[in-house]
Parts: structure tokens; sequence; C-alpha cells
């Protein structure tokens, strides 16, 4: 990078690179989970994968909130040479990094099916909401400062992930017209030409 830049990652499109395949592959899973009828039946195994789906909801949006926030409070503006990522390579490295963990946890929830119908899939999708909560969070934290959160791609673990993990010494923030996310992590919504 020249000149001492560094590149930088959206924090909040790293904590939503998950979302959408924990989501889909859950519902993909709660789907073909609730064909047998299992140990349990599937009107139990359906009950209790809603109170895991809520426990895993819980679990993914709560922890860390006052370590994002610490980091968010201490951004440091981005410097003219920091290299901000594109968030098409963000969420590219970060399934990369996690696609055989993500296979794994699906064949585990079609697996558990067999036991507790559906409640496999209704976790891993659990996960999923959990993470957009997290990063709609970042988002409004994001429009209240003004600005967005970025953090160092070099300290992101090996898979592309933990953007608040202990490696992390602050976040950097730029005006809200930076890079191709709006705040958040979404997709960053192009004006219709008349």
């Amino acid at each position: 990078m020249a000149r001492g830049g560094q590149g930088l990652a959206r924090v909040a499109v790293v904590v939503r690179a998950g979302a959408a395949p924990l989501w889909w592959l859950g519902v993909a899973a709660a789907g073909a989970g609730a064909v047998p009828e299992g140990l349990t039946g599937r009107r139990i195994g359906v009950l209790a994968g809603a109170a895991i789906f809520v426990v895993a909801v819980a679990a993914t949006a709560l922890p860390r909130r006052k370590r994002y926030t610490a980091l968010a409070r201490g951004a440091a503006r981005a410097g003219k040479h920091d290299i901000l990522q594109d968030r098409a390579v963000t969420v590219r490295a970060w399934r990369r990094g996690h696609r055989w963990w993500l296979l794994l946890a699906f064949a585990a929830a079609l697996g558990s099916a067999f036991a507790l119908p559906a409640a496999g899939g209704l976790l891993l999708s659990g996960f999923g909401a959990g993470l957009w909560l997290k990063a709609a969070r970042l988002g409004r934290c994001e429009r209240a400062g003004d600005a967005l959160l970025w953090v160092r791609v070099d300290w992101l673990d090996g898979r592309g992930g933990r953007p608040a993990g202990r490696p992390v010494k602050a976040f950097r923030s730029t005006g809200v017209a930076a890079g191709d996310a709006a705040p958040g992590g979404a997709r960053r919504r192009t004006a219709a030409l008349v």
C-alpha cells in the first residue's frame, strides 16, 4: 500500500457478511428438517426450534456491545492514503473464510432433524437474524455519529471476521458518503436515473 496507507474494511459489512448465508441455510434446513417426524415429533421440534431461535438471536446480537461502543467512540479519522475495501470484497473474504463452517453447520442442522425436527435450521436462522440486528445497531450508531466505522483488514482474523476481536486496537472513521455500503453495511442504493 502506498505511503503507509492501510486497507480498511467496514465494520458493519464484516458483521453482516454471515447474516444472509446463515439465514437462508437455516431456512432450508428447517424446511427439510420439518419432513421427518424425528424422535420428539414435529410439533415439539418446531416449538423447541422457535425457543432456540430466540436464544440464538439474543446470543448473537447482544454480546460485545460495550466493546463496539468503546471502539466507535475512540475511532480516529481515516488517513488520505488508507484504502477503503469494497463491500463485495469484504463479504467474499468472510464467506470464503467460513465456507466449511457453514457447510458443516448446515449438515449438522439437517442431521439433527431426525432427533428434533426443524430445530437445527431455526438455530442457524437465529444466528443470521442476530447478525442482522447487530449490523443494524452499528448502522444506527454510524448515523448518530454521522460517520462510517472501519477496521484495519490486517486486524481481522484469518477468516476475515471478528471486527472487534482482541487484535483490534481502534476503529477508523470516514464521512457517510465514503465507500459503497450504506450505514449498517447494506448495499448502498443508487438514485434512479430519470
